[in-house]
């Protein structure tokens, strides 16, 4: 099918440059807004990134950024500029579906905390972006809405839950947007799509007016086109600005997990290649607890759904799609002593790391596969996987349950996009933004 990445009007423009169009009266906040909504409403038949697109608000946000600036209130380099927001993230007044006929009229009376940062940084919401139903799968093809699709190849999937973003970001539709991640939501579709994701530490940011999938798991993170602007919208969440460590001499250690047949070596290779040459020390790692984290991620993460949704099964399942309502139904099977257990597996492996491997950051494929077809179950996916669920979580979960930050940054594009996953150290975003965007700018 015909590629739609970069078919929208934010495509090769970063947010810094759009900042300064805006300073210098190129453009307007209202001109950059019309643009979104423009290009959202041509290509959301095509890609279904967008659940709502918010017209009214988004023009009236933005002519209220165009007045802000005319006067010399300045609120930072996301004023004025256009971003989605994922339909797990409560915004006053637009609805908020979460991805589910249960919550098909939904409309929030409050915005999230994540919201309100964004607002008060001065950012106009143009709508609310595709989240795979109850954020419950990493595949971004389930929800009321149907799937979304990759702009690399429509027919293919964008990987989820934060699918919309992914796409939204990926197709030049937005610059920027919100995830959110649990077992890899945030950096699953930016690997399939091709752009940055963030998952930030565990607790970094405010979840209030998030709607919960995995209580102790979940986290919001940015998605943009470049490592920058990823920073960027870091910053603006966080009210604090990137600060750019020292990077001489960082230690990287590479995860060739033997454990995790992958067709991403070359894309690997190339990293490893990049920052070599940028005077980093690499090294092979091994963590072979692999293993034991794909057994106790959905120990912990099972029940906890379970917990959020027990009433909906038992009072409206015909509501959830088919495939939600069997894993939701799975999700009840764990049983009390292995969700302890898993939770006294996660307590030990957090205690320091990666300190204990001898690195600052690692390095590994995002995911081991390419992004399957759009509702592929059950068949050969690429080196002998058949299960898209598990693939696509095999080498982001294990760092959730860490609760360590991870960022997807893309390595190429033949003709499917390819990534390499940085995991670093609790509080660690700075670190990793700054290793992240070296290696950008070398692959």
């Amino acid at each position: 099918m015909t590629s739609l990445a970069g078919a929208g009007p934010f495509a090769g423009m970063s947010i810094t440059e759009l900042a300064g169009r805006l300073r210098t009266g190129q453009t307007t906040a209202r001109t950059l807004a019309e643009s979104a909504l423009a290009s959202a409403d041509e290509l959301n038949p095509s890609l279904n990134c967008f659940v709502t697109i918010d017209h009214e608000g988004a023009l009236r946000a933005a002519d209220q950024a165009d007045r802000e600036l005319a006067t010399g209130m300045d609120r930072g380099p996301l004023h004025g500029v256009p971003v989605g927001v994922k339909d797990m993230i409560d915004t006053a007044g637009l609805r908020t579906t979460r991805g589910s006929r249960h919550f098909e009229q939904h409309v929030p009376t409050a915005d999230a905390a994540v919201v309100v940062s964004l607002r008060q940084a001065g950012a106009v919401i143009v709508g609310k972006t595709h989240t795979h139903e109850f954020a419950y799968g990493p595949t971004g093809d389930v929800a009321h809405t149907g799937p979304a699709r990759n702009p690399h190849d429509p027919s293919r999937m964008t990987g989820g839950s934060s699918a919309g973003s992914g796409a939204a970001v990926a197709a030049g539709i937005v610059p920027a947007a919100l995830g959110t991640d649990t077992g890899g939501s945030v950096r699953i579709p930016a690997a399939l799509c091709g752009i940055v994701g963030l998952r930030p530490t565990q607790g970094a940011l405010d979840g209030t007016g998030v709607f919960p999938l995995s209580s102790t798991l979940d986290t919001v993170g940015p998605m943009a086109a470049s490592v920058a602007d990823t920073a960027l919208l870091w910053a603006a969440l966080t009210g604090h600005p990137v600060s750019i460590p020292p990077l001489a001499g960082l230690r990287v250690g590479v995860l060739r997990p033997e454990q995790v047949v992958n067709t991403q070596e070359a894309a690997l290779d190339q990293a490893v290649t990049a920052l070599t040459d940028a005077g980093f020390a690499l090294g092979d790692v091994a963590v072979p607890e692999l293993i034991e984290f794909a057994l106790a991620y959905p120990r912990v993460q099972s029940p906890e759904v379970y917990a959020v949704h027990a009433d909906r099964v038992a009072h409206a399942p015909e509501l959830f799609q088919p495939e939600l309502l069997d894993r939701m139904s799975r999700s009840a099977e764990v049983r009390g002593w292995e969700y302890v257990a898993a939770l006294d597996f996660r307590a030990r492996q957090r205690a320091g790391f990666p300190e204990r491997l001898g690195v600052d950051l690692l390095m590994l494929p995002t995911v081991p596969i390419q992004a399957p077809p759009v509702g592929a179950r059950d068949t050969e996916l690429g080196a002998g996987w058949t299960n898209p669920i598990a693939a696509l979580l095999s080498l982001t979960s294990p760092w959730s349950m860490l609760g360590v930050p991870a960022i997807s940054v893309p390595v190429g594009a033949d003709p499917l996009p390819a990534s390499v996953q940085l995991v670093g150290r609790p509080g660690g975003e700075d670190q990793l933004l700054a290793a992240a965007a070296v290696l950008s700018a070398r692959v």
